[in-house]
């Protein structure tokens, strides 16, 4: 459609100005963050005393990119157990471990197998934390015995490859890989060659090498793929992992490194050159194949004009990148970014096809590619007028035109995103919490994932938490379990203590006081804990709302006081409740979007409200069990629960005919709105509410007439 120069200035137009770096929280950030929690709610079958450590690893820890075509299939997850570990062969075993480790730990020696890359781990030491210190003392095994992969995950994850998935609830949701690994603390003598080999443009630079270096390699489990069918090997056989390490140098990238790498993959994907789930049954190149030429890339290409620079020509980046990935494949080598000996590439691809197709690709060909396919599916997600706008391109003035009104949108769209990654987080986090049991390790897992992406999410979660904890507490009384979780979540937020204010800060240092004092059941003052831990909920989720509000307030109006009217009425404060909920539905009631944030009926906020709710809810979910996992089924929006507050609080105040007939007024308008948005759970609340006005306007208007 565009001759070449066009092309690449277009193309790198659109590139610079709608990928977003370093974006504000991303869904795929939160769900990674709550994937990671879950993992660490668990315990590993084989030993219950011992925890699984996860790390996000893949795409989501890689890109500090966000382009608009979505570029991050599944959400990677390496867990080790915290009672395992791997040292390289003839290495002596560790005295010091880090925290996270479990006082004993099993010690495996990375022993190499006949295939580069991939070992088996053979018992060798037991290791065992000393009373008096930190440090760990080390019995040798007498033994031949080796590590299996087999880990007996708890969770019931859908076997996937190496990798065990949890399923996909709804299509907004990544897929899960879940990795089960051994961690290795030290670098592996199979690539002792990488961090001392000469680099003529130093990348990565020394002290990326030293960090990468220090920490070490992880051994996961997975089989070559010659010795799948062997039922000795398939058991035994494990492959050296750095993806924490690539992690760190993908990181170290320029954005015009991350986005060739992008482009990269979206192109081999699209055109077929790499494996995918429908096309799993033809041997082709994979991801772990384009990131090896990329470190390659980045490694040997100098940072001149013509490579890496802010005026670089995307296409002819990757049509050279692409000619270079073809003649390894003729000459039946990709050798490994970290381990000389191993060989990426074999005859058991079909080189010669993707080598060709590779060769194939020429300035003119990627550059109608990306105009004419890449571009025009990243603006799916404009609005029609400004997609519309690609319909008819043919000159470059009107390519242009089309290019800037997106650009513009993308910049726009930038605040309604961080709303959108707000209300998703919501959901994720309460469904979370309530679903997976919490322990100390998850809760500071929970704490230290969410800090990474906005610290007023891990504040959310301590709300959330607390409530929990009451829950549980009303259920099962203070075990230690939650009393450590709550020392661990307390300690953390007071250490954030200038993202809130007095009150909060005052609360939390009485829980914290309280639950120091709970060494035996009788120092143990559940009533009084069981309402600082509410009102500390409440104010948390309060200070939520008031940052929500402020970053979002251009296009979404969000009510902050919601939490409170909720506790006001819970407490017995119905005036203070209906001024709150008065309040509350005048803010919202002319808003555009009335569904835009909303309360999660889980039972960690349910036990805030009445009876009535609690019914309601349980109803729901006799009828269909599945209304959990959904959003729409197990929310109620900030109109709704107003409505409702407002309309308990006037009949318990006992208010006028008059003032409940405008109530009334107001319901069976939101109605209407709700109906429209399809809200179950809403709908059923104002029907409820409005049946209590009937009921008591009747009531007292046949008093009337009787008197």
């Amino acid at each position: 459609m565009t001759d070449n120069s066009i092309g690449d200035e277009i193309v790198t137009k659109f590139l610079a100005n709608t990928c977003r770096l370093r974006p504000r929280p991303s869904k795929r950030a939160v769900q990674a963050a709550v994937m990671c929690a879950a993992v660490a709610s668990y315990h590993p079958q084989q030993d219950a005393d011992a925890e699984y450590i996860p790390t996000i690893t893949g795409s989501v820890a890689e890109f500090y990119i966000e382009p608009m075509l979505p570029h991050v299939g599944d959400v990677d997850i390496m867990h080790h157990i915290n009672s395992r570990l791997a040292i390289p062969r003839g290495h002596p075993p560790p005295r010091q471990l880090p925290a996270e480790f479990h006082d004993y730990v099993k010690v495996g020696e990375i022993i190499d197998s006949h295939w580069p890359g991939y070992v088996y781990l053979k018992f060798r030491y037991l290791l065992t934390k000393c009373v008096d210190n930190d440090s760990y003392s080390a019995i040798k095994y007498d033994t031949q015995l080796y590590m299996t992969v087999t880990h007996n995950f708890k969770l019931k994850f859908e076997a996937h490859g190496p990798a065990r998935m949890p399923p996909r609830l709804d299509k907004n949701h990544l897929s899960m890989d879940l990795v089960p690994c051994v961690r290795c603390l030290s670098w592996p003598s199979q690539a002792a060659g990488w961090s001392s080999r000469h680099r003529n443009y130093e990348w990565p630079d020394s002290a990326t090498v030293d960090r990468v270096v220090s920490n070490g390699c992880d051994v996961v489990g997975v089989v070559h793929r010659q010795c799948r069918q062997d039922k000795l090997m398939s058991r035994f056989q494990w492959r050296l992992s750095f993806s924490r390490t690539e992690s760190v140098l993908l990181n170290s990238w320029t954005p015009v490194q991350q986005i060739v790498y992008h482009l990269l993959r979206v192109y081999m994907k699209s055109e077929q050159l790499t494996e995918s789930a429908n096309n799993s049954q033809v041997r082709k190149l994979n991801n772990y194949h384009i990131k090896t030429l990329m470190l390659w890339a980045c490694e040997l290409k100098p940072k001149s004009k013509s490579w890496w620079t802010v005026d670089f020509s995307v296409i002819k980046i990757c049509v050279g990148l692409f000619h270079t990935l073809a003649v390894w494949l003729t000459e039946t080598r990709l050798p490994h970014y970290f381990i000389s000996s191993c060989n990426l590439v074999d005859e058991s691809l079909d080189l010669e096809m993707i080598a060709n197709r590779l060769l194939l690709i020429d300035n003119d060909c990627l550059s109608s590619w990306l105009v004419d396919d890449y571009i025009r599916q990243s603006v799916r997600v404009c609005p029609e007028s400004i997609s519309q706008l690609f319909d008819e391109v043919g000159t470059k003035t009107k390519i242009e035109n089309a290019i800037s009104a997106v650009v513009s949108w993308r910049l726009n769209a930038a605040i309604r995103d961080l709303f959108s990654v707000f209300y998703f987080a919501e959901f994720q986090i309460t469904s979370g919490v309530s679903v997976h049991s919490l322990s100390p390790w998850s809760c500071m897992c929970w704490m230290n994932e969410l800090s990474k992406i906005d610290v007023h999410l891990s504040m959310f979660f301590s709300a959330i938490a607390f409530l929990h904890v009451v829950k549980e507490i009303k259920r099962r009384g203070l075990l230690k379990n939650l009393i450590m979780s709550l020392s661990v979540i307390t300690n953390q937020l007071i250490v954030s203590s200038n993202y809130y204010n007095e009150l909060t800060f005052s609360l939390l240092s009485k829980v914290l006081t309280l639950i120091g004092k709970c060494d035996s059941p009788a120092d143990r003052n559940t009533a009084e804990l069981v309402e600082l831990l509410q009102q500390s909920a409440v104010e948390l989720l309060t200070t939520f709302r008031r940052s929500m509000a402020r970053d979002t307030s251009p296009v979404a109006t969000v009510v902050t006081t919601d939490f409170e009217a909720i506790y006001a009425y819970k407490c017995g404060d119905y005036q203070r409740c209906l001024q709150l909920s008065t309040q509350n539905i005048r803010t919202v009631w002319n808003c555009v979007n009335m569904t835009d944030i909303c309360t999660y009926m889980y039972p960690e906020l349910i036990q805030l409200l009445d009876d009535d709710i609690v019914s309601l809810t349980a109803l729901t979910l006799i009828v269909n069990p599945a209304c959990r996992y959904l959003r729409r089924y197990v929310s109620i929006i900030q109109l709704t629960l107003s409505l409702y507050l407002m309309t308990q609080c006037q009949l318990k105040l006992r208010h006028s005919l008059t003032s409940l007939a405008q109530t009334l007024d107001y319901i069976e308008v939101a109605q209407r709105r709700i109906l429209a948005a399809d809200w179950t759970l809403d709908q059923l609340t104002v029907k409820l509410a409005e049946h209590k006005l009937l009921t008591y306007i009747t009531t007292r208007n046949n008093i009337h007439r009787h008197n």
